[in-house]
């Protein structure tokens, strides 16, 4: 079998064709730690609420960077996210970044078929295709384009599967599908630059663990849900 077929047809049955609803169904709560370096600096954890077509997820993120006991990097974020019949329809944010305010409010126009992005970094249409950026949902893996949750800006992705491995999280065991996602655009700053390792158990549908460097090496890890 061709070897790309074979990495297509890995991508798509290892990710499933679940429904929201099928994936995160009795989901009522994520909890993510972040790492930088080894360390636990923060959190970023997700609050499910949940009807026959209307699905509502809140999140809320904050973590400090500190250097000689002074803070060099933080984030304090809060956000909702509201799904109807599997599409999403509305996304807000309000983030701190560095005592700098970012924003974004994201609502689906439904003539237009788009969404429509208020967002301090951009400011416009995206198609339905692209994402919110956000470590609970698995769709991320299959998404051409991403929204940043912070500023609304949009990136083009490409996410490659890289194989099923071995990992453990809080003393338990995991076989797991590993998948690498980055910018499509290798022009761009590196700053700017989409470079993740995603760590995706298909047992339960979730994102297990992130991984990137950027000012040191970065971890999201799911420490539990519910």
């Amino acid at each position: 079998m061709n070897k790309y077929i074979y990495i297509l047809l890995l991508i798509i049955f290892g990710l499933k064709t679940h429904s929201y609803a099928d994936s995160y169904k009795g989901i009522k709560k994520i909890d993510m730690e972040v790492f930088r370096n080894g360390e636990v600096i923060g959190y970023s954890n997700y609050f499910f609420d949940q009807t026959d077509n209307r699905v509502i997820i809140k999140n809320h993120t904050k973590f400090t960077v500190e250097l000689f006991g002074v803070s060099v990097f933080s984030i304090s974020s809060e956000a909702i996210e509201t799904y109807e019949n599997d599409e999403l329809i509305y996304f807000e944010s309000n983030t701190s970044q560095n005592d700098k305010k970012k924003y974004v409010k994201l609502n689906y126009d439904q003539s237009l078929k788009k969404l429509i992005i208020d967002g301090s970094s951009y400011k416009g249409e995206a198609s339905t295709d692209c994402i919110v950026g956000n470590w609970w949902n698995h769709k991320i893996l299959k998404a051409s384009c991403q929204i940043s949750p912070l500023s609304g800006s949009i990136k083009d992705q490409i996410v490659t599967f890289l194989g099923k491995e071995n990992i453990s999280l809080y003393g338990k065991n995991y076989l797991v599908h590993h998948y690498k996602l980055k910018s499509k655009d290798e022009n761009i700053p590196d700053n700017k630059k989409l470079d993740f390792d995603i760590w995706f158990n298909s047992e339960n549908n979730l994102i297990l663990k992130v991984a990137y460097s950027k000012m040191g090496d970065w971890e999201y890890k799911l420490k539990n849900f519910e």
